[in-house]
């Protein structure tokens, strides 16, 4: 369920110049931030929490998700370069499976290992707050991956959809509405980073068991109805 030709390709379009150089924005962006709360604060759980919650999970996560979610589908479907893919002799539900790993681990690597290395430079890693930030951003990663594949699919807006969900849903609000809160990737994650950090370091709205489910369902269905939203663009094609 994996093609390299495929994966080739995604990694080819998604760390083209002008995409590469806005991944590595954010991340940069994180790191110098963290190095220099450091120099001003010094070592601080509070303020590293408040970092890493605050820009790094809640702001960074979601868009170079969308970044990579987006891009790893969409610009084929709309310049129609898809046709030249879905003439090869792959099925469907393997494109989509390669378009997702690929798209997930260019979103690991941009957010979760910087993440962490802004933990560890934020207060060495006590109470495993980084490491704790680095996990929730790698589950993080993987859903948001998913659903905004799933967008690139249904819509010729996907980025523009793609950040209206990762701004206005769960960054604002995600902050301002307990109930959106609960209906959040970002917090289903947090869940995870709660139970890796030191007691009350971190804090997230639901428990691990319904956040870990839900991150599941997300990932699970987003990836299902991507690789239907592809077939039925080839029926289209074919016809």
């Amino acid at each position: 369920m994996y093609n390299p030709t495929v994966a080739r390709l995604t990694y080819r379009g998604l760390l083209g110049r002008r995409r590469a150089l806005i991944l590595f924005v954010l991340p940069a962006l994180l790191l110098v931030l963290s190095a220099a709360v450091r120099m001003l604060t010094g070592a601080d759980d509070n303020t590293a929490t408040s970092v890493l919650g605050g820009f790094a999970l809640a702001t960074m996560v979601p868009l170079i998700g969308v970044i990579a979610g987006t891009g790893a589908i969409g610009p084929e479907i709309d310049d129609g370069s898809v046709v030249y893919l879905l003439a090869k002799p792959v099925k469907r539900p393997t494109i989509i499976l390669t378009k997702l790993v690929v798209a997930i681990g260019v979103t690991v690597a941009f957010s979760a290992v910087p993440t962490l290395i802004a933990g560890f430079l934020l207060n060495g890693n006590s109470q495993q707050i980084a490491v704790a930030y680095a996990l929730a951003a790698t589950v993080a990663s993987v859903a948001y991956s998913a659903i905004f594949l799933l967008l690139g699919t249904v819509t010729r807006h996907a980025v523009v959809a793609g950040l209206v969900y990762a701004l206005v849903w769960e960054s604002l609000f995600g902050s301002l509405i307990p109930g959106a809160r609960t209906l959040s990737v970002q917090q289903w994650s947090l869940a995870l980073a709660e139970k890796t950090a030191g007691a009350g370091a971190v804090t997230a709205d639901v428990s691990l068991p319904l956040g870990l489910t839900l991150l599941t369902a997300a990932t699970v269905a987003a990836t299902w109805f991507a690789a239907r939203r592809l077939r039925a663009l080839t029926l289209a094609g074919e016809e």
